[in-house]
């Protein structure tokens, strides 16, 4: 898959930065998109594209365990957080909702804002078209694959008890 970064090189992005809490009373991606990185960036949702990716530094999805933030983001045209490291809840969420997170050493210092950057699951490698680098990525488990490509932890039991 092919996208576009963009790079937020800081640690610890929290999910009250990726859908301030004030927005929790919504539940609909789209509702939820319009929201999705504003006090962070406030331009954010005008800047991305359907199948682009955020880069980011250590310990993004930090905070609060909140479904929310997966689907703001998935609601925005985001197809995968690619970060130096997750908070385990956020990248368990990531999982469950059928969202792909990977983690990637030190590509929040490698990456930049507008870089095209395609990802190739099955080898676990991440080329940076736009410069011609290529860097690798935690290997994403099996069973976590599975209920990606399920569409998420729900599809993935309803496909299991057919």
């Amino acid at each position: 898959m092919k996208g576009y970064a963009h790079v937020y090189d800081r640690k610890h992005i929290n999910t009250d930065e990726i859908i301030p809490a004030r927005y929790l009373n919504m539940d609909k991606e789209a509702d939820l998109a319009k929201h999705a990185m504003e006090d962070l960036d406030g331009d954010f949702i005008n800047k991305v594209k359907q199948g682009d990716f955020i880069v980011a530094g250590e310990d993004f999805g930090c905070g609060s365990s909140r479904e929310h933030a997966v689907w703001a983001l998935r609601g925005s045209g985001i197809k995968a957080v690619i970060a130096d490291t997750f908070a385990r809840i956020f990248y368990r969420n990531c999982i469950n909702n059928g969202f792909l997170a990977i983690e990637s050493k030190d590509i929040s210092k490698k990456v930049r804002t507008g870089d095209e950057l395609e990802i190739a699951l099955e080898s676990g490698t991440l080329k940076n078209l736009t410069n011609g680098e290529e860097y690798t990525f935690l290997p994403i488990p099996a069973f976590a694959r599975k209920i990606i490509l399920a569409g998420g932890l729900i599809n993935y039991i309803k496909n299991e008890a057919k």
